[in-house]
């Protein structure tokens, strides 16, 4: 008798360990997802932020390019046209990096970082454990009772 319900235990004790790894790799994914999509937001909304930036500071460029260009004209001092180069470059930038390929660019180079250069990636100091963050937790509690 008590082999038989011995026996009912480990299995309904391996079903229970199954179920718990099925649910906890259901949320791993969720939760994988979700950052993903947080990530898919935030470079949209990055993107989105500077094609907005480029229709205001397009036209600022614009005004100061031909308010410049006249002046420069009309003054004939060519030294006035010497802001139009550093504009350019804020302005080359942001369409670059809201209708151009800046992105795509930027993500093949921290591929390349991420293969070639993980040495420069490591933080000072060893890796964080459950252990660690536990030894620090019960230092830091003026509450934790020891078992």
């Amino acid at each position: 008798m008590g082999f038989i319900l011995s026996k009912s235990m480990k299995e309904n004790m391996k079903n229970q360990q199954e179920f718990a790894l099925m649910n906890a790799r259901l949320q791993l994914e969720r939760q994988l997802m979700m950052q993903n999509e947080m990530r898919e937001r935030q470079m949209a909304m990055q993107i989105a932020w500077s094609r907005e930036f480029i229709k205001y500071f397009g036209t600022f460029f614009g005004i100061t390019a031909i308010s410049l260009t006249a002046g420069a004209i009309k003054s004939k001092k060519p030294g006035l046209l010497i802001p139009i180069v550093p504009l350019s470059f804020i302005l080359t930038y942001q369409y670059d990096l809201g209708y151009g390929t800046l992105l795509q660019r930027m993500k093949g180079e921290a591929e390349g970082i991420l293969e070639t250069e993980k040495s420069k990636l490591q933080l000072p100091g060893e890796m964080i454990t459950f252990e660690s963050l536990e030894k620090a937790r019960r230092e830091q509690s003026k509450f934790f009772i020891d078992e």
